[in-house]
């Protein structure tokens, strides 16, 4: 009897791939001038991969724009990287039409990367291959090392998973089974993170124990293993390592370096658990393929012989249909060819109603259920429901908000401001473009001066904006160095903004490269393009997004308003350009301290309640309790190191962090901490409350009941849970923050309507805490009085502990001299 072969599953790395093709395709474009050698790449990596791999199914892994995990436990994560080009970010969403007509289902989710669905789907297909007579072998395609940690040789009842990743451009390649990975590495493939953990990975931007290299971390696992076990000899018998021939320097960097291998360790392993629902398909990955489909976005694309590659790779034998039923349910995979008739009919019925404000406020309400669902779409709404019924989507999703008791965030915060953003957005703020032209000159001499000056000290001439040869003149020409300097991609010194800051000190040229970046990107990210977003009568029309955090705050596109520079003198400039049109003049209303204010109330803290209630300096008065002395004793430096906890512990700051802001060591930042919870001990008990419900429940929940769910929050990965518990701390705090202004919003123009004043007064920004209105000049005096009052009366005082909400205004004849 015949053995039954095994059947092969390839998962596609989608974005390694298509950003290896688009680097190796720079020139490939459309008559038209449209780039698109990453599409091309991946078309024919895709018909490689039939070719040489023969697969019975194929699957793609994507990443999403947003943040993962990873870059929320750790802020350094991928930060070395260049940008995405635009045209690369276009092609990365085109490519999922190729996949579509391919019968390619992909996976994704957010919060997680292509590698995380890529192990998940490893594991999972080890469980299911338990119950499989013939188990299938899974081959991984990447342009990714990162994969090799998922390698392992098949046994009788187990498939294997290799890796069949790109040498060289899109066409040299090679697979990788253990044996291969050991003779590349010197190890077994489980030990990759253990060995990233050790040294590194510049192009994550993963630190390691900065001096332990390659070799050092090669004969470390090669002689110990993992780095749990590392640490275990060390802890239990140092002179293990020597005999083992291990430096003494090793020695004294492993133990220097214990927290940042294991975190390095942790952002280099691929999860294995990502929330997604992944199936086997029915039908084998040719047998559903529509040739015609297929060629007609390949003439789009005109790619001219590649309909006629892809008849020859898959044959004569299928049917030519996209008929049969789809491999994946809705829910299994939002991009598979069978979700995609949900999501076009529940399209259609949107887009046969009139206004399609049903589809906007559904869009909210979901976001309200799930605050991780920001700036949701038609996709995520079929995702969460499950149907393409209007009706089905509307009840499903409001009968969650019923079991979640979120109605009230809903009906009486969010819907309410549909209308007044969409005003704001319509309005818009008046620019003076001469005034940015003037200011580019300006700020484009000194950066020449800047140059100059730069040139002067380093002794030669170079190109400061590049940070090769930035990294060249410091690190070689100079000889600057400080400990644990970062690393790059390619192994050479970092020059961030985070790094030179730390090297201020060292040389005179470090401060001017500072103050060369800092107005080369005012005036590449605002100053030059701000004029050329305004319409014929110098109005600038940001997009406000409703739904764009977790928090309840809301962001800005099209410029991001939101980041206008208020941290230096030559940033706030900029804020000079923003103008009141001729008859009326800008009013900005501030809440003064809210998140403090709001952290009184919420916790009920006695100290910080009567410091609100007797209108006296938060910070001087919190610096009075902490140092012991009276509050005409308080000098400055008290206020700041008060003012630094004071904001520090809505952010769930932790020792180290507050002693780099302190300016102390740690010894002196535990002290000042445990001192600070001791006389503020509503708030620390708070602050533990919120840890604790948060692990029970998986959310936070704000004054008004806004919940914000976590993930993370019982990870048994420490570094993620504790990054879970940071932002739980902060997000019934700014959370509250959000929901006062968003109500504020809405009584506001509630007032603005009621008075007939809809041509005297215009809201045309909203930043933060802080909302900004248009006011004719003979009414400004009273109205400005009015919108104070009503703004500090949205949380009434009786239901605040006395702690009132204060609102600071000022008016002028642009934003930045207000007075």
């Amino acid at each position: 009897m015949q053995k039954k072969t095994k059947e092969k599953l390839v998962l596609l790395d989608a974005h390694a791939i298509i950003h290896r093709a688009y680097h190796a395709i720079p020139d490939f474009a459309t008559s038209l001038g449209k780039p698109t050698g990453a599409l091309y790449g991946l078309v024919l990596m895709i018909l490689k991969i039939a070719i040489d791999l023969k697969p019975d199914y194929i699957v793609a892994c994507y990443d999403l724009p947003k943040p993962t995990y990873r870059h929320e436990v750790y802020e350094g994560y991928k930060a070395g990287r260049v940008k995405t080009d635009n045209d690369l970010v276009e092609q990365l969403e085109e490519s999922k039409q190729i996949c579509e007509v391919l019968n390619i289902p992909i996976y994704s989710k957010e919060g997680f990367e292509a590698d995380d669905m890529l192990g998940t789907i490893v594991e999972k297909l080890k469980i299911e291959n338990s119950k499989l007579k013939t188990p299938i072998d899974i081959i991984i395609a990447s342009g990714d090392m990162d994969t090799m940690q998922l390698v392992r040789d098949g046994g009788k009842n187990e498939g294997s998973v290799k890796v069949y990743t790109l040498k060289k451009g899109i066409k040299e390649t090679i697979l990788y089974d253990e044996e291969a990975v050991f003779d590349r590495f010197g190890f077994a493939p489980e030990f990759l993170v253990d060995f990233k953990g050790l040294r590194g990975d510049p192009s994550d931007n993963i630190i390691g124990i900065p001096g332990i290299g390659e070799k050092s971390a090669t004969e470390l696992i090669k002689n110990f293993g993992t780095i749990e076990n590392i640490y275990k000899v060390l802890k239990k018998d140092p002179k293990k390592l020597e005999e083992k021939g291990i430096k003494k320097r090793i020695i004294e960097l492993l133990k220097e370096g214990e927290e940042e291998a294991k975190f390095s360790k942790m952002l280099a392993t691929i999860r294995r658990d990502a929330p997604i629902d992944f199936v086997i398909p029915s039908k084998k990955w040719k047998n559903g393929l529509d040739l015609k489909v297929a060629e007609k976005l390949f003439t789009k694309l005109e790619f001219r012989n590649m309909g006629a590659k892809l008849k020859q790779v898959i044959g004569d034998s299928q049917n030519n249909s996209l008929e049969q039923p789809g491999y994946f349910s809705t829910e299994k995979s939002p991009h598979s060819p069978a979700s995609r008739g949900p999501r076009v009919a529940l399209e259609n019925n949107f887009a046969n109603h009139e206004t399609g404000q049903d589809l906007e406020e559904l869009k909210i309400a979901l976001w309200v259920v799930d605050s991780n669902i920001t700036n949701p779409d038609l996709e995520d709404i079929t995702n969460f429901t499950g149907t393409n019924s209007l009706e089905e989507s509307k009840k499903i999703i409001f009968d969650a908000l019923e079991k979640k008791e979120s109605i009230f965030i809903f009906e009486d915060i969010e819907k309410p401001i549909m209308s007044v953003i969409k005003k704001m957005e319509e309005r818009g703020v008046l620019i003076g473009t001469e005034f940015l032209k003037n200011l580019s000159k300006n700020y484009s001499k000194i950066i020449k001066d800047l140059e100059q000056k730069i040139w002067q000290e380093a002794g030669v001439e170079f190109n400061v904006a590049s940070p090769k040869q930035l990294g060249e003149v410091l690190f070689e020409k100079l000889g600057l160095t400080v400990k644990y300097q970062k690393k790059t991609s390619t192994g050479a010194k970092s020059t961030k903004e985070s790094e030179l800051q730390k090297m201020k000190d060292l040389h005179p040229i470090i401060p001017l490269v500072l103050e060369f970046r800092e107005l080369s990107k005012l005036v590449s990210t605002y100053i030059d393009p701000i004029p050329k977003m305004v319409d014929s009568d110098n109005r600038l029309h940001t997009k406000f997004i409703q739904t764009g955090t977790t928090t309840g705050r809301m962001a800005s596109i099209n410029p991001n308003l939101q980041n206008i520079p208020v941290g230096s003198e030559k940033g706030k400039v900029i804020r000079k350009a923003f103008l009141a049109p001729k008859g009326f003049k800008l009013a900005a209303f501030d809440y003064s301290q809210i998140e403090l204010r709001i952290a009184a109330i919420l916790s009920g803290d006695e100290k910080l309640i009567q410091i609100f209630e007797s209108g006296e300096d938060v910070h001087t008065s919190v610096a009075s309790y902490v140092f012991g002395v009276s509050k005409e004793k308080v000098d400055k430096e008290m206020r700041r190191q008060a003012k630094v906890i004071n904001f520090g512990i809505l952010y769930g700051m932790g020792i180290n962090a507050l002693a780099l802001n302190l300016g102390s060591d740690r010894k002196t930042a535990q002290e000042f901490y445990n001192t600070y919870f001791e006389k503020f001990s509503g708030l620390a008990s708070y602050l533990d409350k919120i840890k604790e419900n948060t692990a029970k429940l998986g959310y936070t929940k704000t004054f008004f009941g806004r919940r914000r769910y976590f993930e993370g929050i019982n990870s048994k990965l420490p570094f993620i849970k504790a990054a879970a518990e940071r932002m739980a701390i902060n997000a019934p705090i700014q959370g509250t923050s959000a929901d006062i202004i968003k109500m504020a919003m809405k009584k506001v123009d509630d007032f603005i309507l009621t008075n007939k004043l809809e041509k005297k007064v215009y809201l045309i920004l909203q930043i933060h805490d802080e909302l900004i209105y248009e006011i004719a000049d003979d009414i400004i005096d009273e109205v400005s009085k009015k919108i104070k009052e009503i703004m500090q009366d949205v949380l009434p005082i009786e239901k605040s502990y006395g702690v009132s909400i204060i609102t600071n205004f000022s008016t002028g004849e642009d934003w930045g001299t207000l007075k």
